[in-house]
């Protein structure tokens, strides 16, 4: 297996980035709107993987993080999150948030933790994700930078 490499994307990755999240089952709203915070790992030429940020006055909001199959359990997902966190820090964000229906798990190890929704700042919550493209029922995670 090709080593994956992390990047910006570029504006024609977008299509491969979403077909990559339609087969994770994760939301494409608000995506397009993003796409100069959206990191792509490539193997080759291949997109194996994307992580995007939101940035928004009183904070990032971490999205579509995704890992092709065949290159999970490689340690990419660690990778294109450490990188996102990196350009938050570099975009002196001040805290990261997330909202996740299956990998609760996976995100305390870089120091997210579970809050409630009164502690989302408000530019984060107008969010297509927190308005509407994420279910209710999604935790909602931070990381202070």
């Amino acid at each position: 297996m090709t080593a994956a490499v992390i990047s910006p994307a570029k504006a024609l990755d977008i299509d491969v980035v979403e077909a990559l999240l339609e087969r994770e089952h994760l939301p494409l709203a608000g995506l397009r709107d993003h796409v100069e915070d959206l990191l792509v790992a490539r193997a080759g030429n291949r997109i194996v993987g994307c992580a995007a940020l939101e940035l928004y006055e009183d904070g990032a909001l971490l999205r579509s993080l995704a890992v092709d199959a065949e290159h999970r359990g490689s340690g990419l997902g660690s990778d294109l999150t450490h990188a996102a966190l990196r350009l938050a820090d570099q975009r002196r964000m001040s805290a990261v948030y997330l909202l996740t229906t299956t990998a609760e798990r996976f995100f305390p190890r870089f120091g997210f933790e579970v809050v409630d929704r009164a502690d989302v700042p408000q530019g984060v919550q107008q969010s297509a994700e927190f308005s509407y493209a994420c279910p209710s029922s999604a935790l909602i995670m931070r990381k202070r930078l």
